[in-house]
């Protein structure tokens, strides 16, 4: 996070400015902030093009704003940014209220995010606030793409902060270790089937800019990552809205970002078609048979969600494919017969590459529950000979509810141990915070992918006193503490 304390400042003064409003539900907030950022871009994008325009002396091809009047009796230029921030508190709400909401749903459809504005609303309550909010928005500046990004990101860590939804953030140091262990490439298809606020594929995003800048150089690479590379899957539209959004601040123009009940649906049409899976997707409940995709059934039949998405990440998955995806423990050792047959499948029909077991604080202060990571490879023809192991124990912070900042982080060895485990790590005991287990030992052991199943914990031999010599100490108190007793005895007479 490179944003200023100033600039933490501003935005929290803009979220205190919300409930003092009224507006007390952090997720209401962040929706109401994505929309006016979304009509603050579409002013940004119509003024870069007007600009280009007058350098080259032609007209505006298929501007955002035309001229003339809306729909709704109000000129189209009332419904820029620069211009309704100007108005008297009244005549702005109304303006934002009345016409540049109908305005958004009316431009859906134009682009991946602009589709998730169709039942877009206004659900600040007052003229007031709403001019507090879009002067405090348009004093935070915004101007390049990792401000922007960091801004949004800032903003997403408050629905977590507020004890509300914290479900939808998974930690970013995590997802960052999980995206550096993948190493995504410009030429893959990434895919988070349960997406929330896009944080896997903006991390994703920001790894592909950093380590290959030919990916928004080069013209055919450069119109694959606008419009190919990120895909993600929500049926929540909120979060939707808030996912695409984070997508289009840090830089993404169109990604795929979809509606979809990624269990309920019939994924056919989009098998195989992904070369990299990320994602942390929802552990508890169950489905009624009758509601899940008939496709997923016939590979593992369960009502448990976190098997039935392991078998949605293998439909989705290109041969080749490869996915880092966190489950909770469980379903390392789950004695049901679908556990079995999926860890099964994992080990003697694909390729799994590793499990990093994650410390139970993780997720702390919303969840307690104990997790790994699970790293595979889509063979369809088995592979697996060595399964790595690691068992992170710390991961920089505090494994409490205040999950405060700590020395000791495990994260950066076991990146370094991932890289080498065809290597060295073979030769690590089982003592070790990592090691390998060949598959066949893993088969023997009924698929258990537990990490207690198979390490090695050294005991420190104490030598204790013989009994007799125990018994004599104990002899020695007692007489100490009759002689004491007699004594006070004969002090109270």
């Amino acid at each position: 996070m490179t944003i200023t304390g100033e600039l933490k400042s501003k935005i929290d003064s803009v979220w205190d400015d919300f409930w003092s409003g009224g507006i007390s539900n952090p997720l209401e907030v962040m929706e109401q902030l994505t929309y006016l950022l979304f009509i603050k871009g579409l002013d940004e994008t119509h003024t870069r093009d007007e600009n280009k325009a007058n350098r080259l002396g032609t007209p505006i091809q298929n501007p955002i704003f035309p001229d003339g009047d809306t729909p709704t009796g109000r000129p189209y230029a009332d419904l820029r940014w620069s211009r309704f921030k100007d108005f008297e508190a009244r005549e702005m709400f109304e303006t934002v209220d009345k016409h540049v909401f109908a305005f958004l749903q009316e431009r859906a459809g134009d682009s991946s995010h602009a589709a998730h504005m169709e039942d877009a609303r206004l659900t600040i309550p007052t003229p007031a606030l709403l001019q507090k909010v879009v002067d405090a928005l348009d004093d935070i500046p915004m101007e390049d793409r990792d401000t922007k990004g960091d801004v949004y990101e800032y903003m997403l860590g408050k629905i977590a902060s507020a004890g509300q939804n914290g479900q939808f953030r998974t930690p970013r140091h995590i997802i960052k270790f999980m995206v550096d262990a993948i190493a995504p490439t410009p030429t893959d298809t990434i895919c988070d089937p349960a997406s929330g606020t896009c944080g896997f594929l903006v991390v994703a995003n920001d790894y592909i800019r950093e380590n290959h800048p030919e990916a928004l150089t080069d013209p055919s690479l450069r119109e694959h990552f606008h419009n190919g590379l990120f895909s993600g899957f929500d049926f929540d539209n909120t979060m939707l809205r808030i996912g695409s959004m984070n997508m289009q601040l840090h830089g993404v123009d169109n990604p795929k970002i979809e509606y979809r009940d990624s269990l309920a649906e019939d994924s056919e049409h989009d098998a195989e078609a992904f070369s990299v899976i990320l994602a942390n997707p929802p552990f508890a409940g169950s489905l009624d048979y009758e509601g899940t995709a008939k496709d997923l059934l016939a590979t593992v039949r369960t009502k448990k969600t976190e098997l039935l998405f392991l078998a949605l990440f293998l439909r989705l998955m290109k041969t080749g494919g490869r996915a880092a995806v966190i489950v909770p423990d469980g379903v390392l050792f789950g004695s049901s017969k679908a556990h079995k047959a999926l860890r099964k499948m994992l080990v003697e029909d694909h390729k799994l590459d590793g499990i990093v077991s994650l410390p139970s604080g993780v997720f702390k202060p919303y969840a307690g529950v104990s997790t790994a990571i699970l790293f595979f490879t889509k063979t369809g023809i088995g592979g697996t000979d060595n399964v790595w192991f690691y068992d992170l124990q710390n991961d920089g912070y505090s494994l409490d509810d205040k999950r405060n900042p700590i020395d000791t982080d495990n994260l950066p060895d076991a990146l370094a141990r991932w890289a080498d485990r065809d290597g060295t790590e073979h030769d690590r005991e089982r003592t070790d915070q990592s090691f390998c287990v060949p598959a066949s030992e893993i088969a023997d052991n009924d698929y258990d992918l537990s990490i207690n199943r198979y390490k090695e914990i050294v005991y420190e031999e104490i030598d204790y006193p013989e009994p007799s010599e125990i018994i004599a100490e104990l002899e020695t108190l007692e007489t100490e503490i009759t002689q004491g007793l007699a004594d006070l005895k004969a002090m109270l007479r």
